[in-house]
């Protein structure tokens, strides 16, 4: 089963650490769509989709997030997911937005 979430992420260190950069390669690693960024209020949100499995891992490794990180809550939430790949409006990989 495929399912799209959408992820934020608060803490006293989720930006500055390389947060981004970490849950690209992890998304990636596991085979995931979607994106992240940083937000003006300190924190990192993002939309990850795939299989179930692939992105409850991505939102484990999300939560611990890199080393010299601390994230005190991840907000998570269901969306509707993107059929179709990039050439049809969906989405092509795993981006870090600005």
């Amino acid at each position: 089963m495929v399912k799209r979430v959408y992820f934020l992420a608060h803490g006293g260190m989720v930006q500055g650490v390389g947060f981004r950069y970490f849950t690209r390669r992890r998304a990636t690693e596991l085979g995931l769509t979607g994106w992240v960024r940083n937000t003006d209020d300190n924190k990192v949100e993002g939309e990850a989709q795939g299989d179930d499995a692939s992105v409850d891992q991505l939102l484990k490794d999300v939560d611990k997030g890199p080393r010299g990180s601390k994230v005190v809550k991840l907000d998570k939430e269901e969306r509707e997911v993107i059929k179709g790949g990039e050439e049809e409006g969906g989405e092509g990989g795993f981006e870090i937005r600005r």
